[in-house]
């Protein structure tokens, strides 16, 4: 079993300058929010929607530490918000759930409302995988016919394939893996996509990267955006990364910027329940 572990890296806010001049009307879906328990008293829930909607978000997928936040955004905007179900009740418990037993009874309870389209964002790396509780999620998101949101290394999204070929799984940040290999598990699993969330290194200026462009032309339907508000301090950048989205989407081919911007959150949504 391997414990939490989150790369060190710089802020895309610090390394890519963010064009805010001119109107812009390309819808853009965030599929990485959260409103954790830490965000609910300094932003109320109707602020919190405000503020997605200020960044001309066409939908926001949305999980949190615990799942009330969630419920309470989708209370809010059940017509903006997409309800992903995590599997922790607070902050902090990133590497304790993979062996909390409770946690799959408690899944099940809410599930039971029918409203979620995923299950995650959740941190399980390597042979976290074969743990029971991280299999018995790995079932219930197939029972349901649910996303997994993984934040997740190379080897545990191929294990995770290896359980049930089936998955549907949204690769959590691209794995902080480099083109090589997010290429090689897009090319083996016809069912895996990989949000963009907290990564930079694929646009700089509004022009977007070779080897990054080569992968995003090479699989235009399987890439989408996400913010990651994992801390409140972070719901603030929301608005800006959107507009650099926007910004270094330009620089691609339109079917292929519609598809990041959009279409492939949208396609994913459509497998959900099927």
């Amino acid at each position: 079993m391997t414990f939490y572990r989150y790369p060190i890296i710089v802020l895309w806010l610090l390394a890519a300058p963010v064009a805010l001049a001119g109107p812009e009307t390309l819808a853009i879906v965030d599929v990485h929010i959260h409103y954790s328990h830490d965000a609910w008293q300094s932003l109320p829930a109707s602020e919190a929607v405000s503020m997605l909607r200020r960044s001309n978000l066409s939908k926001a997928f949305v999980s949190s530490s615990g799942d009330d936040g969630t419920l309470s955004l989708l209370a809010e905007a059940p017509d903006f918000i997409v309800p992903v179900l995590r599997p922790y009740r607070k902050r902090g418990e990133l590497s304790t759930w993979l062996n909390d037993d409770t946690v799959p009874d408690m899944l099940r309870e809410r599930l039971k409302s029918g409203v979620y389209a995923g299950i995650g964002e959740f941190h399980a790396f390597g042979d976290d995988v074969e743990l029971p509780v991280v299999r018995q999620v790995i079932e219930l998101a197939r029972e349901h016919g649910l996303f997994l949101h993984a934040h997740s290394d190379a080897d545990a999204v191929r294990r995770i394939f290896r359980h049930d070929p089936d998955a549907l799984v949204l690769w959590a940040h691209a794995g902080f893996e480099g083109p090589g290999v997010i290429a090689e598990l897009l090319a083996r699993y016809e069912n895996l996509w990989a949000d963009l969330a907290f990564r930079s290194e694929h646009a700089t200026d509004g022009a977007v990267d070779p080897a990054w462009r080569e992968l995003f032309e090479r699989f235009p339907d399987r890439f989408l955006l996400g913010t990651d508000t994992n801390t409140p301090e972070r719901w603030y950048y929301v608005e800006d990364y959107a507009a650099w989205c926007r910004q270094w989407l330009r620089d691609l081919p339109e079917q292929v910027r519609q598809a990041i911007a959009h279409g492939n959150a949208e396609r994913l949504l459509a497998t959900v329940g099927r």
